[in-house]
């Protein structure tokens, strides 16, 4: 029999340390030590070191000003997280083990004093066995993050990037730097005798209008296994096996659904796929549900496009879906602290302007499962990528053996996370990953080989595509088209001169068969600008501004204004209004002839969705509050129009 506790109920202590001074502690608690420079402060968990440290008033608050520069010595210390778990949660002759869902990045694990295990990784799962170093009473769990990574950020060498750890907020043209450290998803403690349902894979489609669904586990071989599909309490399923019957997986096919559709095509009915383990008495000693749902995708090609070209054209359930959305980037560069509420805000918002698919970039992370979940709930495809990312310097994915295996693991465990939830649509290698040339990425290279084949193993219903953009070239060149070398494509993120010459030139003659990013600046609304501006001045809204420069230069548009204008602006309101308006009319340019233009495009994702960071200008149609800015409020009419 197994139970479960989710540690986060528990009262945490933060403290630092000058690094590797905590080793010197003899005691078991030491967050009260007098040797600690930050002695015990309150700490959320899940929850990152600089949320502790901030209410606690020991660093400004990084979103205004320049404040962030003054929070970077938090990546110069140790942290030690510490808990007491409670003596009732402790069974004697039973195994006890912490499963951590996100620890970010790098450190050790004790108990009582005595060191359990080191961990690196922020992508996947740690688990960590208890059992050796418990007492009758008073069990202290201590978590040590040591100093992280000095440079994962922007720019930089794409095949020197090893470190398995979030790059984008150690800074991006749309974030500054904020180095997160800490526990950033759920930590469980799990009580277990063996008898367990281990390892539960779940994953479900359609044909034909009929659903099927594959089911794996790991149990023991005496007992017995009861599986169900239900949906709102009524059973479609069921069936009694033995233990052992999961252990290659079952198949059930021809089950009497209703398909799940994206948003704006239908309904997203969901069901249960319960699995219980049932001890020689009958008794339930474990039980494991994932919900699911039912599509079919098949990817035709485009209409008139060249006979090699990739399949662009995406048909779900039978029906060509022109695919239409943003590109996803966590919501805060310290993501730990980010409530459900967060999510649902966001994500009713792009269900209501009229998306349906969510491109999660991979320079951030396998998001929360509650992202996926809403995703489900409300018709939101998920184009997911492995966590690679171009960096300017070379874009080109590392080789190595070691990383291969790394990756290869961090890969097999997303799949077997978020493989069972039917908003999910297809898998990526990466973001803007390519040979020297410019040429994006594909197969031919041994790490996205390597996914390639994971996916087709461990996720065979999905596509693979090997990075984004894809194809032959990388960049929508107006230079190119007609050339038939467009296929998935990036770019542009900004235009230059009047919207009515190049910009919509550009548009009328686009041939690409998708656009998995395009995009065009604004700035933020003028309450987030006064809001963050801290000491410094909103105007000049330019390039000598600091404020303005402090995350990049690349979306200020002050010279547009001028140029357009014939003058300056007289008010950070002025400017303000012509920067959105000028988002606005570039977005629905854009947008509108690609939705033209279907079934000749498959579709068109906008850089990017919502601000993570209080950006003085940036290419997101969404705030850094969560609330759209007058280029998304147009654009729902686009989207929300059939075609």
């Amino acid at each position: 029999m197994k139970a479960t506790y989710n540690l986060s109920s528990l009262e945490w202590k933060l403290s630092g340390w000058i690094p590797d001074l905590w080793r010197m502690e003899q005691e078991a608690e030491i967050s009260t030590s007098r040797n600690a420079e930050i002695p015990a402060i309150p700490a959320h968990v899940p929850g990152s070191v600089q949320r502790a440290l901030f209410e606690a008033g020991l660093i400004p608050d990084w979103n205004v000003g320049l404040n962030y520069r003054e929070c970077e010595w938090v990546e110069n210390r140790h942290w030690v997280f510490e808990t007491i778990i409670p003596d009732e949660w402790i069974e004697s002759r039973k195994m006890h083990r912490i499963r951590c869902m996100g620890l970010d990045y790098v450190g050790e694990v004790f108990l009582n004093g005595e060191r359990v295990s080191q961990f690196c990784g922020t992508f996947v799962p740690h688990i960590f066995d208890l059992t050796p170093h418990l007492r009758e009473s008073r069990n202290i769990l201590r978590i040590v993050f040591v100093c992280p990574p000095r440079w994962l950020g922007q720019f930089g060498y794409t095949s020197q990037m090893k470190e398995w750890k979030v790059r984008f907020n150690y800074t991006w043209d749309w974030t500054a730097r904020l180095v997160q450290i800490g526990i950033w998803d759920d930590i469980l403690l799990e009580v277990t005798d063996g008898w367990e349902i281990e390892c539960f894979r779940c994953t479900a489609c359609a044909r034909g209008g009929s659903g099927i669904v594959q089911v794996k586990a790991s149990v023991p071989l005496e007992g017995t296994i009861y599986l169900a599909l239900s949906r709102e309490g009524e059973v479609i399923r069921e069936i009694s096996l033995r233990g052992d019957a999961l252990t290659n997986g079952i198949t059930w096919e021809n089950l009497p659904i209703e398909l799940w559709w994206p948003n704006l095509e239908g309904k997203q009915p969901l069901y249960d796929m319960t699995c219980k383990l049932l001890d020689s008495h009958g008794r339930v000693v474990d039980q494991v549900t994932r919900r699911v749902g039912f599509k079919e995708i098949e990817w035709v090609p485009c209409e008139g496009a060249p006979e090699d070209a990739d399949p662009w054209l995406c048909m779900v359930n039978g029906r060509e879906v022109f695919l239409q959305g943003v590109n996803w980037v966590p919501i805060r560069p310290n993501f730990a602290d980010v409530a459900p509420d967060d999510y649902r805000k966001r994500l009713e918002l792009y269900r209501d302007l009229g998306c349906n698919i969510l491109r999660v970039w991979g320079g951030g992370i396998l998001e929360k499962t509650c992202f996926y979940d809403l995703c489900d709930e409300l018709g939101l495809m998920v184009w997911q990528e492995f966590p690679l990312s171009s960096s300017g310097v070379d874009n080109y994915p590392p080789d190595d053996d070691k990383t291969i295996q790394e990756l290869s693991e961090v890969a097999r465990s997303y799949i077997a996370r978020r493989q069972h939830h039917v908003s999910l649509l297809l898998w990526s290698g990466g973001n803007e990953l390519m040979y020297g040339d410019n040429k994006p990425i594909d197969t031919f290279h041994p790490l996205i080989k390597r996914f390639s084949e994971i996916v087709a193993t461990e996720d065979p219903f999905r596509r693979f595509l090997p990075t984004s953009a894809s194809g032959p070239s990388e960049w929508g060149n107006p230079d190119n088209f007609g050339l038939g070398v467009h296929w998935d494509v990036h770019g542009p993120w900004r235009a230059t001169g009047a919207l009515d010459a190049e910009w919509t030139k550009y548009w009328q003659n686009d041939d690409a068969l998708f656009r998995s990013e395009v995009g065009h600046p604004s700035a933020s609304p003028v309450d987030i600008l006064k809001r963050t501006a801290g000491e410094f001045s909103l105007m000049p809204a330019d390039a000598e501004n600091p404020l303005w420069r402090r995350t990049s230069v690349w979306w200020i548009e002050w010279h547009e204004f001028v140029s357009e204008m014939g003058r300056a602006p007289s008010s950070i309101e002025q400017y303000v209004s012509w920067s959105q308006r000028r988002q606005q009319n570039a977005l629905e340019i854009a947008v509108r002839a690609c939705k033209d233009r279907f079934p000749r495009c498959g579709g068109i994702i906008l850089w990017m969705g919502h601000d993570c960071f209080p950006c003085t200008a940036n290419t997101s149609i969404v705030d850094f509050d969560g609330n759209p800015k007058p280029a998304a409020l147009a654009l729902a009419k686009i989207w929300r129009k059939r075609n």
